[in-house]
């Protein structure tokens, strides 16, 4: 559920949004990391001005927390094709 939001808002934001790919890896029981795979120009706009536009997402996805029990960490990576 969380990583179809995240990649979403992700293709939201994207200037390619066909290039956006989000991957989920649960760590643990009580933690996942959500990895959204971009293009280099989409890379950068998804982590924002010092990091303020990767932040809020994050903040979204805390607010999940609170009805999973789950914490989320939230990368970026550029697409090496």
């Amino acid at each position: 559920m969380i990583e179809k939001f995240v990649e979403k808002y992700a293709k939201l934001i994207a200037t390619v949004p066909e290039d956006i790919e989000v991957k989920r890896n649960d760590v643990n029981e009580g933690f996942s990391e959500i990895t959204i795979i971009a293009n280099r120009v989409d890379a950068g706009k998804l982590i924002g001005k010092e990091g303020k536009m990767i932040g809020a997402i994050k903040t979204l996805i805390s607010g999940c927390k609170a009805k999973d029990g789950i914490s989320y960490k939230v990368n970026v990576q550029i697409r090496e094709d």
